[in-house]
């Protein structure tokens, strides 16, 4: 069949046909590696003599490779591959990013991040966990812990219910509920920075950079000194409630999706919510509502249209999916009357940068609840950088440890530095 379609094709446009067929042969034959890549061709003047009156379903004795083989042996050696640019390792490209080694990095995400002028093996981060990692049981190894106890008291008079035993004797039902799992995971995660302090203080006199995923960045911006443990504490009872409402209003969930390249994710949502619409369902949404790593996202949207795709994932092309212990479609248009809501007490912001101002804080974060938490992109403004730099240790503080394993799919070289601090 190839080489039907490049007897065919070379007859009434040479130039075109070679190149159309050296474009189909390396889709096959190629790796992402630029060793293997071929400059443009030029072609040689005797190619023009070659006779154009045999039909198109004709064949000859000539074969694809005795049509390549036509180039000269200058030719072939300007058309040779070269080494003189191609990565050093597999580790190299995997920590390096999309950019030439030698490149002004206009395009890199890593301009989004402050980076003091010390060796980044001297620096830390400090990542904290958000909804859907909190267990029956946490905190309970940090009670030991100074100002710990102290601060779960504190929480629990602000929140109106005993949050210790929440977290310590669930259940688990009630413990997954977002009027007690936000403020239970904002709390614990704080305990575990005060395990850390105890035992490694120079991890936090050394912190260069603190991001919190989803509820995280409260406790993000509480533990960098943007909000005092009390207004942290009313802040999230406020967010919790509001999202507890607004998922009560709609029934729906989250869901994280494992796909590969051929898998239509986006097109997917797009059906679901459609066919939601088409049930005349009176607030509907699907999408993509966190991005994790490459490969895996998280979708939220109404419980039919989580059905719909978990039912014709084969359809879609997706590998595997498993929906969350969460109550509500988060980062999602269902949480809209929530962000109302939360307006009026906000003093934080997540969008993958640093704060600039107040300002931007308060203008910003209502828009987290309703909009994707974008964690690949800022895993990738924290630790991007040139061959050669060093990486920072980092810190995952609060209950699991699934920020540390995003890490290592978004960061082999910055997880081979990165610690859990269990709450």
């Amino acid at each position: 069949m190839l080489l039907q379609w490049a007897q065919y094709t070379r007859k009434p446009l040479l130039v075109s046909w070679q190149g159309c067929i050296q474009t189909f042969i390396h889709q096959r034959l190629s790796t992402s590696s630029s060793c293997l890549k071929r400059s443009s061709r030029t072609i040689s003047s005797d190619d023009d003599k070659t006779d154009k009156t045999d039909s198109p379903g004709t064949l000859n004795s000539e074969s694809v490779e005795e049509i390549f083989s036509k180039e000269s042996p200058k030719q072939l050696l300007e058309n040779a591959a070269s080494y003189e640019d191609s990565p050093l390792s597999p580790d190299d490209v995997w920590t390096q990013g999309p950019y030439p080694h030698h490149s002004n990095y206009k395009q890199s995400q890593a301009k989004n991040s402050k980076r003091p002028k010390v060796d980044p093996r001297e620096t830390s981060i400090v990542l904290f966990p958000g909804q859907g990692a909190q267990y029956v049981g946490m905190g309970k190894e940090l009670l030991k812990f100074p100002n710990v106890q102290e601060m779960y008291e504190c929480a629990s008079q602000i929140l109106g219910y005993d949050l210790l035993g929440v977290c310590l004797q669930g259940p688990s039902q009630k413990l997954n509920k977002t009027i007690h799992q936000q403020p239970a995971i904002v709390v614990s995660s704080l305990a575990a920075i005060e395990k850390l302090r105890d035992e490694r203080p120079s991890a936090l006199e050394s912190c260069v950079g603190v991001a919190g995923f989803s509820v995280g960045e409260i406790t993000a911006l509480t533990f960098a000194g943007a909000l005092s443990f009390e207004d942290a504490i009313r802040l999230v009872k406020v967010r919790a409630e509001a999202m507890q409402l607004a998922s009560e209003i709609t029934p729906s969930g989250m869901m994280t999706v494992m796909y590969g390249p051929d898998s239509r994710l986006g097109f997917a949502c797009s059906v679901a919510k459609e066919f939601c619409q088409r049930k005349e369902l009176q607030e509907v949404d699907c999408r993509i509502a966190s991005y994790l790593y490459p490969h895996c996202k998280v979708i939220a949207g109404n419980d039919e249209a989580l059905a719909f795709i978990d039912l014709n994932k084969s359809d879609f092309k997706l590998r595997r999916l498993k929906r969350l212990p969460v109550s509500g479609a988060f980062h999602t248009d269902l949480m809209s009357p929530a962000a109302a809501t939360v307006k009026e007490v906000i003093h934080s912001n997540i969008d993958g940068k640093y704060y600039k101002n107040t300002g931007q804080i308060y203008k910003q974060l209502p828009k987290q609840i309703y909009s994707p938490v974008k964690w690949e992109q800022t895993m990738h403004i924290l630790y991007e950088r040139s061959h050669g730099i060093g990486f920072p240790k980092t810190y995952e503080c609060g209950p699991g440890k699934s920020l540390k394993a995003i890490l290592k799919m978004c960061n082999a070289k910055a997880w081979d530095s990165c610690f859990s601090i269990e709450a």
